[in-house]
């Protein structure tokens, strides 16, 4: 048995299986879920079917390099750890887990996709260190939009709770959705992002919150109507993604003040955007997780399941 975790992720987004040796990730290997030209999405039936088909291609190449099990492996089983936080995809990545787990006769570490996303954050940002205090995190994807108090158990796993969040539409669906509008293949982060870069005119927007709570449909409708209008496609880009930024901004200037000074670190898809990094970060010294750990994977699941299992 090698002293090393196998981590996986079937979130509604990407098939994922990630190698970690306490020091580094030898391997993260993900696949994303097909999705037709034009649809902003997958029902939770196809996305358990393509995982099914999936993850055995992106799983087997890690398979086959061990030379012997792994110490422990780590699944995500749920999107948060609220109660009741459920979609059929785990399934696919927990039901292979625990085989594999029964298999090799080792421990199964099931996490929250969330956990995974600030494990991979702070792995690949350098701050592990920080899964041993508290610290204020920003969950930006296309499935939530939240700021999260984060806060160590006794074996140093980060405990998230939810302090603000978006009202309605999440940041990564006003980006799919403004993407799909201009013609953009799904998901629509890095060409919405290529487009965004092409335009250089002023973009001003007004953040809609309630305490620090956030509202963010009202992107969407601003960037139908500017489209309505004959905007560039490149100006209407760049609005959504300084919209959503300018919220972003918002809500964690009012979170600070009320809950204090803490570290800031932001996760999920939304936030391999350059230009949320670029504002976000020189404002708050905020950490970011690298773009190629931003986006849906399993590397953070094996992180935390190798530091419940080593203790370090």
């Amino acid at each position: 048995m090698c002293e090393c975790s196998v981590g996986i992720d079937t979130s509604n987004y990407t098939t994922s299986a990630a190698l970690f040796d306490g020091t580094q990730v030898l391997r993260n290997g993900k696949k994303l879920l097909p999705v037709k030209q034009g649809e902003k999405g997958l029902r939770q039936s196809d996305a358990v079917f393509h995982h099914v088909r999936q993850l055995p291609q992106v799983l087997g190449p890690l398979l086959e390099e061990l030379p012997q099990p792994p110490a422990v492996l780590g699944v995500s089983v749920s999107p948060t750890g609220e109660e009741g936080s459920y979609m059929p995809c785990f399934l696919v990545g927990k039901n292979t887990g625990e085989l594999l787990g029964k298999a090799w006769g080792i421990p199964v570490e099931p996490f929250s996709h969330q956990q995974g996303h600030l494990g991979a954050a702070l792995y690949s940002a350098g701050k592990l260190d920080l899964l041993d205090q508290s610290f204020l995190a920003f969950h930006v994807s296309g499935g939530t939009t939240e700021a999260l108090l984060v806060t160590p158990d006794r074996e140093g796993i980060p405990q998230p709770r939810r302090v603000a969040g978006s009202l309605d539409l999440k940041a990564g669906q006003a980006v799919d959705r403004v993407g799909v509008m201009l013609g953009l293949p799904f998901p629509c982060g890095p060409a919405l992002e290529k487009l965004a870069l092409a335009w250089e005119g002023k973009i001003t927007y007004r953040p809609v919150l309630k305490r620090n709570d956030c509202s963010l449909s009202g992107i969407e409708n601003q960037c139908r109507a500017l489209l309505e209008r004959g905007a560039p496609p490149q100006e209407i880009a760049r609005y959504c993604l300084e919209a959503i930024a300018a919220v972003l901004d918002r809500m964690c200037e009012g979170i600070l003040r009320e809950w204090g000074p803490l570290p800031v670190v932001f996760s999920g898809g939304v936030c391999s955007n350059s230009l949320l990094r670029k504002r976000l970060g020189d404002k708050y010294g905020a950490w970011f997780a690298a773009p190629e750990f931003s986006s849906d994977n399993a590397a953070g699941v094996a992180v935390l399941a190798w530091k419940k299992r080593f203790g370090r």
